[in-house]
């Protein structure tokens, strides 16, 4: 497999999410040895820790480890009278709703306080209409409140490519010059992170062709593989003290697999799966009523008929 981390013409790096095996042990393998240096370093100890509890996100913490790398040797230098530099952390997210990019743009925000990147490491999330004004200089006016909120931290603006659906005279290009002026002005005051669809996102850089240099992280996040929302599912289930008989694991690995075939492009993720496992948790209760069972095994059981697909009330997207 390729390295994903690639440094494209424009100097932005690309990171792309692979979910895949084959790195497995290149992506984890540990760059601190010794228990001394393991101290020393206990703020991305504290960090790989935290992601270690998610499924996939191995590219995340690789790009962790690369920052916090850069960030410790570049304090060695100025101690030592080198030259240090600072480096410019605004993002690009692309990918389908529950692949991870609000998890991770929360970790990045603590992660930039605790070394000193960012004052106060807030996560402020908006999107279009916490910026889009109704009239001119309306719009200007609620983006820089926004980024006042945002100083000091991480501001995650959601469905971006949102700001530029109304065409030349909608309100939303004078949301990104506000954007893009901050970025110029407070470049080191706050990280801003733009997220949504692959595609969406892609035509929206495209209209906005001095946009996409001002962003040096892109970052991918693909759709979960069928073993990787199977171990979701398996986590969820155990966090709540439940078990699943192996009728019911058969049952969900082939529904996920048939709806990841027909529901690539829009397809939830992680928030269908706790939707469905919390769902089935409440049939499950409606199922030992109707028995009368009570019992330890049956209280903790999940079978395969508490995941009723076809009169499903949960959404896919």
């Amino acid at each position: 497999m390729s390295n994903p981390l690639q440094t494209r013409k424009n100097g932005r790096i690309n990171v792309v999410l692979n979910h895949k095996r084959d790195n497995e042990l290149e992506i984890n393998e540990p760059v601190l040895l010794s228990d001394e240096e393991r101290v020393k370093h206990q703020i991305l100890e504290k960090f790989e820790a935290e992601l270690a509890e998610y499924v996939g996100l191995g590219e995340v913490k690789r790009l962790i480890k690369e920052i916090y790398a850069w960030l410790y040797i570049n304090r060695c230098r100025e101690t030592q009278g080198l030259k240090t530099s600072k480096q410019v952390f605004h993002m690009i997210f692309k990918g389908n709703p529950g692949t991870g990019k609000t998890t991770v743009a929360r970790i990045i925000a603590k992660f930039f306080h605790e070394m000193e990147v960012l004052s106060k490491g807030q996560l402020i999330e908006c999107e279009r209409a916490d910026l889009v004004g109704e009239y001119i200089g309306h719009t200007a006016q609620k983006t820089r409140e926004v980024l006042k909120k945002a100083s000091g931290g991480v501001l995650f603006i959601d469905e971006a490519y949102s700001l530029s659906r109304g065409g030349e005279k909608d309100f939303g290009k004078e949301a990104i010059d506000t954007l893009v002026k901050a970025m110029e002005d407070q470049q080191h005051d706050f990280v801003l992170i733009l997220a949504g669809y692959s595609r969406e996102m892609d035509y929206f850089l495209s209209l906005n062709p001095g946009l996409p240099s001002r962003f040096p992280i892109a970052i991918d996040f693909p759709n979960y593989s069928t073993d990787e929302l199977m171990e979701m599912v398996r986590r969820m289930v155990k966090e709540r003290e439940y078990e699943l008989t192996k009728e019911a694991e058969r049952h969900v690995r082939e529904h996920l697999r048939q709806l990841r075939l027909d529901q690539e492009r829009t397809f939830s993720n992680g928030r269908y799966i706790r939707n469905i496992v919390e769902e089935a948790i409440r049939l499950q209760a409606v199922r030992l009523l109707k028995q009368g069972s009570y019992d330890r095994d049956s209280l903790i059981t999940i079978e395969k008929e508490d995941f009723n697909f076809d009169t499903s009330h949960v959404k896919l997207n």
